[in-house]
């Protein structure tokens, strides 16, 4: 069997591949060139970069298994390739806690004004006042919509940090974490801060204009889950005007992003789409990408 991968992978995850005899190529063949190259595989490995579209699927008739190295699937036609006959998997346990970090890593750097603070001193100022009214995290409500296994890791760290955690969830009913459940509408008027760990709503923006109306005046956003969940332009807004304290962005509606007013604004801490990348994900992603070939075609 020939695999693809596209996106790299850890050493980790294709030493186990070809110790299983898989003919492993870690190429990275731009997306254009793609369809001409990808009859030769059985399968192919992405990340985020390459889109598996029906032109790839249907270029692919070799094809029979894609597998993403991560959590979403939104840069694969799920729907076309199974349709196809083409298996697709991904990897959603294994870079969880990294993501919940940099979730963390967020809500820290804004309640103390860190992105902002970093800039100034670096141009030689010692504004010592201006970053005066900082706050702690501890006894802070913060808010999840999305109570997986991103959101579950978050809510942990962020207990264990002495916060009130709330979370809405529409698929979860009950939970083993001290977490209180509420609506939507009443997590956007209770909390702090509030995490983003859902997908994308083929129906609108999970948090738009609307929603950010019923937040807490001075409240933080956080997005480590999906470009397109939160609507940039409304956020910017909200900066501009007050009613947003701050938001910490690692995944933007076009990347790479080109949306200079948003990521330069001094309210925002942002990083470029990095929540998995931990030396610690990298190599569980490895060997979940590994596992998962291995026992798919062990049982094809």
């Amino acid at each position: 069997m020939k695999i693809l991968i596209n996106d790299g992978l850890s050493h980790e995850g294709i030493d186990a591949l070809r110790k299983a005899n898989f003919e492993v190529f870690d190429l990275k063949i731009p997306q254009d060139e793609l369809p001409a190259h990808i009859a030769e595989y059985d399968a192919i490995v992405v990340r985020s970069a390459t889109k598996v579209n029906a032109a790839i699927i249907d270029a692919g008739k070799n094809l029979k298994v894609v597998v993403r190295g991560g959590v979403g699937v939104d840069n694969i036609d799920v729907k076309y390739a199974e349709g196809k006959g083409v298996k697709v998997f991904n990897t959603p346990t294994a870079s969880s806690a990294s993501v919940a970090e940099l979730a963390l890593a967020h809500i820290f750097a804004l309640a103390r004004f860190i992105p902002d603070a970093n800039i100034t001193m670096r141009a030689g100022l010692w504004e010592k006042k201006k970053y005066a009214k900082g706050i702690e995290v501890g006894g802070k409500t913060l808010g999840i919509l999305g109570l997986g296994r991103i959101g579950r890791e978050l809510a942990k760290r962020a207990v264990a940090l002495g916060m009130k955690v709330i979370a809405f969830d529409p698929y979860v009913v009950s939970v083993d974490i001290p977490v209180t459940l509420m609506s939507k509408e009443d997590l956007l008027a209770n909390s702090h801060f509030i995490s983003l760990h859902m997908p994308k709503d083929p129906a609108g923006y999970v948090i738009g204009e609307p929603e950010i109306a019923k937040m807490k005046d001075g409240a933080f956003i956080i997005n480590c889950a999906r470009g397109g969940v939160m609507d940039e332009k409304a956020v910017l807004i909200a900066l501009n005007s007050g009613k947003l304290a701050g938001a910490g962005v690692d995944v933007f509606e076009q990347e790479p992003s080109d949306h200079i007013a948003f990521m330069s604004h001094p309210k925002v801490s942002v990083t470029p789409h990095i929540g998995a990348n931990t030396e610690e994900a990298q190599e569980r992603v490895g060997a979940e990408v590994a596992k998962v070939l291995i026992e798919f075609f062990k049982k094809a």
